[in-house]
């Protein structure tokens, strides 16, 4: 019954070519199609969520960002296997991103940060609330390398509970 799950989900997958908008974290019985997919591709999709997904790895970002490189808006929060690892591999392939939603990855630092801004440079706002790898000075540096940014949520980063807007 799991193959099925993983091939049904593969499935719906590919009935979603032209898709702009998804959001995955209703479908937690299938979410196996994004751990086993070797290639994802969705040239049109601007919006993903894959939020409270613990399913989701650095493999799966990858796989994500390199199929959907039209992405402007990602939520990944609360998924606890993402490291710093993906998002180095990941970044250059977000460069369209503009709304980023990674709160709740306890496993990413400031080196995720530094590879967002370095390949991410159309980004406007980020969440990065409840990532105790992430100090609040590593969130300025942030701040300082794009141009863009209007707004960071860091509620709970370094024992704080702040919103910047730039």
């Amino acid at each position: 019954q799991g193959a099925e799950a993983e091939e049904s989900g593969s499935d719906l997958l590919l009935q979603l070519g032209s898709c702009r908008a998804a959001g995955w974290a209703a479908c937690r019985r299938q979410a196996g199609w994004v751990r086993s997919c070797p290639v994802i591709r969705f040239p049109a999709l601007r919006r993903l969520s894959l939020s409270l997904l613990p399913e989701i790895t650095d493999a799966s970002l990858v796989a994500v960002a390199r199929g959907c490189q039209s992405l402007e808006q990602l939520s990944m929060s609360h998924c606890g296997k993402l490291t710093d690892k993906g998002f180095l591999e990941a970044a250059s392939s977000l460069r369209r991103l503009q709304h980023l939603v990674i709160s709740g990855c306890s496993q990413l630092t400031r080196q995720t940060l530094m590879a967002i801004s370095r390949e991410c440079r159309q980004l406007k706002s980020l969440d990065v609330s409840m990532c105790h790898g992430i100090s609040m000075a590593d969130i300025e540096l942030f701040q300082a390398q794009l141009p863009l940014q209007t707004c960071v949520q860091s509620r709970f980063v370094g024992g704080a509970d702040l919103s910047f807007t730039l």
